[in-house]
């Protein structure tokens, strides 16, 4: 078994699900907009490049994108106490609800893919989100 192959079918169909599932909840919200909520929900709070890197955007793009989800109240700007001319980004608990409510319009959208799944199927992909989870649980630790 060609291990490489698997990954990348894993990743290329994880990717497109994702983009079915946003395309068919009929969201317009930008996929930045929940890239950013998930690394400060998992990573807690940013410096804008650090954040900007992390969730893949430019740095001017995300300046832009924060002055969105801070008007949302998504995000808060705090002061750094490392640094008093920087400020950190911070996830607000009605930012966390945003994601969290996302993630399951998410779900719901692309349930009915699933439907016609046996029991041991849906056993298989519950033992494979395990090892998923597991495995970039332990790559984010070690990064």
């Amino acid at each position: 078994m060609d291990t490489t192959v698997v990954i990348e079918s894993l990743i290329g169909s994880t990717h497109k699900l994702t983009r079915i599932a946003a395309r068919w909840t009929g969201s317009s919200v930008s996929s930045a907009v929940w890239s950013t909520l998930a690394v400060l929900r998992t990573d807690g709070p940013h410096r804008i490049g650090e954040l900007a890197k992390a969730a893949r955007i430019s740095q001017p793009g995300m300046t832009k994108l924060l002055q969105n989800l801070v008007e949302d109240e998504w995000v808060l700007r705090i002061a750094d106490t490392e640094d008093s001319r920087a400020w950190l980004i911070a996830i607000t608990p009605k930012g966390h609800d945003a994601l969290v409510n996302w993630r399951h319009e998410l779900a719901q959208a692309t349930t009915p893919m699933f439907d016609e799944l046996s029991e041991s199927d849906w056993r298989v992909l519950e033992h494979a989100t395990r090892i998923l989870a597991a495995r970039v649980d332990a790559a984010a630790v070690a990064a």
